[in-house]
């Protein structure tokens, strides 16, 4: 795995033909020239599987919102002297992953570099690592990816299999070319109109999936829980405890309970 940039798409297809049509495709359009790629994996030690994770330049004079990342596997058999080629494109880094990690990769080696773009914030982390260990959770609907006129935007919207509620989602990544971060945060909607409608407007803010909401109830009844003083059982009554040493006084003659 290396830098962005410091590496060309290098499939190891020589002397091998393709096993099927879909394979013969997919290597027609992947010129090695159009791509940067940011990590990439082969297999030991037969080197038979090859996963990479590229940037696709030529994108940015295509069609506006085209998604930028491709995610590829080739997979050499030697014996038949053929490949198969799969790819599949992507406007986030998480979500390819996702797709190479579910058909096979090891996560740990299709990490991105430390000099590329790091995730500004610890939400932005946790939500990476969520959707990299979704496999078929998500659901892909539509992407956009925006790399000019302003800040660095993209956004995936998908439907979570995994929602009970509001299964619409938005992954909305922002960038900060100043400080070379960006970060990515969730939203949740009751269909894709709804995603639609917040993403043209921006009326508001993103949000917040529902299950966030309640995993944060829970943390605060738990934590209310555990920081409450003990309790003390009094006359049949629950009370809290009472900071005398002196022994409790039963009510006497006359005095009520």
């Amino acid at each position: 795995m290396t830098a962005a940039g410091d590496e060309r798409l290098d499939l190891a297809l020589d002397g091998l033909k393709p096993a099927d049509r879909a394979s013969a495709q997919a290597q027609e359009i992947l010129w090695p020239d159009d791509f940067d790629v940011l990590a990439h994996y082969r297999t030991t030690p037969d080197g038979s599987h090859s996963y990479v994770l590229a940037h696709d330049r030529t994108t940015t004079w295509g069609p506006p919102g085209e998604p930028q990342l491709i995610a590829i596997r080739a997979v050499r058999d030697l014996d038949s002297a053929t490949f198969t080629l799969e790819q599949t494109r992507h406007a986030q880094v998480p979500f390819a992953q996702a797709w190479l990690i579910e058909h096979g990769c090891p996560p740990e080696q299709i990490a991105l570099p430390d000099d590329f773009m790091a995730p500004a914030d610890e939400p932005t982390r946790r939500l990476e690592q969520k959707i990299r260990e979704g496999r078929q959770r998500y659901e892909v609907l539509e992407t956009h990816t925006l790399d000019y006129d302003g800040p660095w935007e993209t956004w995936t919207i998908v439907r979570d299999t995994h929602a009970a509620d509001k299964p619409v989602r938005v992954f909305l990544e922002q960038s900060d070319r100043e400080t070379f971060t960006y970060t990515l945060r969730e939203g949740a909607f009751a269909d894709h109109g709804a995603a639609w409608t917040w993403l043209g407007n921006r009326d508001g803010p993103l949000p917040p999936p529902p299950e966030e909401h309640t995993a944060a109830l829970r943390t605060r009844v738990a934590h209310a829980r555990s920081t409450s003083a003990p309790r003390a059982t009094v006359c049949g009554l629950d009370t809290l405890p009472s900071q005398s040493t002196s022994p409790v006084r039963q009510p006497g003659p006359g005095r009520s309970r």
